[in-house]
């Protein structure tokens, strides 16, 4: 008996196996005519997998289901494959890799795609918590692929299959170039796996994304029809209801809690107008961009930080160290909205020191990022008295990306507005 895969297609769960079969050596035939909906929901078919998800492995020795586990049955269906790592220590990456896979990339995708198809009820909160979520396990990757062709070792193993194809899912439908750019090694690795003769015989040409699906609106329930009083039908001795409406507030949704910050008293700086001066100004900055700075702030409504990393002794390799900078500004995305910050790299040579400037609505580090926001811990945060005329400058200088700073080459500078 041949290995038959149920499935329908285009599906990337069975995309695993199939790659897997290919790199293998392993014929798996796909049954004709499959149906989502009508052939997973069979006598026959539930006997295999009593859920009724797809794939399921047909096998002579039994059904497999899960894609992982298929894709695993069928790279050990050739002795010694490569697939599986080439000692025992690859073999415990491979299956590391593996489940990170499943365990951080697929959850995060899944979360932020589905709701946005009608799959399941949508939620801002819930698609911000997934996109943070996703950022983060998609910052360890890439720090991971700074200096890594491939997951494990140096070619292609079963890690690298199934992290693809559970990327390929969100790459394909949501997650655009706008996202996608701020891990350059993970974009360099898919588009180096999928463009691999065995991925690309399996999936095809991939094309990425070039919008976020717009969240699917449910229609409007029918109105119902105003009970009509049929005075032939009432008992006459029995007196004539009358009809209460209820309020429209008990039938609208609770609103969301608003943010903290949403609360404080109106400041007199224009967050968005700052940001898109400090992006303009091309020329003349300390003339332009920083005297605006200082015309726009309000230092009621808005207060400046000053943050310093504690372990800059471990700072000694240079892209490390400035990917750790990377992962903390994705993960400081849910502050956008009342934030902007610079962080700078500092040094010829390692140790690298960390240095950052912050401006946070209100007169405190918000609690919300603090209790988020892992990173923040990391660092000294110090606020800036203005009336210092030498910390003034120093955020001036900050700002500015000014080099020599405090006497040392600047590696790096990175903006979050």
């Amino acid at each position: 008996m041949a290995l038959v895969l149920h499935t329908g297609a285009g599906n990337k769960n069975a995309f695993k196996a199939l790659i897997a079969a290919e790199y293998s050596g392993v014929k798996v035939e796909l049954t004709k005519n499959f149906e989502m909906g009508v052939s997973n929901k069979t006598p026959e078919f539930l006997k295999m997998n009593p859920l009724g998800k797809v794939p399921v492995l047909e096998t002579p020795d039994g059904p497999v289901f899960e894609s992982n586990a298929i894709a695993r049955y069928v790279a050990r269906l050739k002795d010694d494959n490569p697939l599986l790592g080439s000692s025992r220590i690859e073999q415990a990456h491979v299956e590391q890799w593996v489940d990170f896979a499943a365990t951080e990339v697929d959850p995060g995708v899944a979360w932020y795609l589905y709701p946005r198809l009608g799959y399941i009820p949508y939620a801002h909160t819930t698609e911000e918590t997934a996109i943070a979520s996703l950022k983060r396990s998609l910052g360890a990757l890439n720090t991971h692929l700074a200096s890594n062709t491939y997951l494990v070792g140096h070619s292609v193993t079963l890690a690298d299959i199934v992290l693809t194809c559970n990327l390929y899912h969100g790459i394909a439908r949501i997650l655009t170039k706008s996202f996608t750019s701020d891990f350059p090694h993970v974009e360099r690795y898919f588009w180096t796996m999928v463009n691999q003769p065995n991925f690309k015989k399996v999936i095809g040409e991939v094309k990425q994304a070039e919008s976020v699906p717009p969240v699917q609106k449910k229609a409007a329930p029918p109105k119902e029809p105003k009970a009509k009083v049929v005075k032939k039908e009432a008992p006459k001795e029995a007196p004539k209801p009358k009809v209460v409406e209820a309020p429209a507030e008990e039938e609208a949704p609770k609103p969301k809690p608003k943010n903290p910050l949403d609360l404080l008293p109106p400041s007199k700086m224009v967050l968005d107008d700052w940001k898109r001066l400090y992006s303009n100004t091309k020329t003349n900055f300390r003339e332009v961009a920083i005297k605006g700075f200082w015309d726009m702030y309000d230092p009621e409504g808005y207060s400046l930080w000053f943050c310093d990393y504690k372990y800059n002794d471990e700072n000694t390799v240079s892209f490390v160290t400035l990917n750790k900078v990377g992962g903390f500004l994705q993960r400081m995305d849910l502050v956008r909205k009342y934030a902007f910050g610079k962080m700078l790299v500092i040094g010829s040579e390692p140790p690298f020191k960390l240095k950052g400037l912050w401006l946070f609505r209100g007169q405190e580090v918000p609690k919300f990022v603090m209790d988020e926001v892992y990173d923040m811990e990391l660092y000294e945060w110090t606020k800036v008295d203005i009336s210092d005329e030498a910390q003034k400058e120093r955020v001036s200088a900050m700002i500015e990306d000014q080099e020599p700073f405090e006497g040392e080459a600047l590696l790096d500078a990175k903006c979050f507005k």
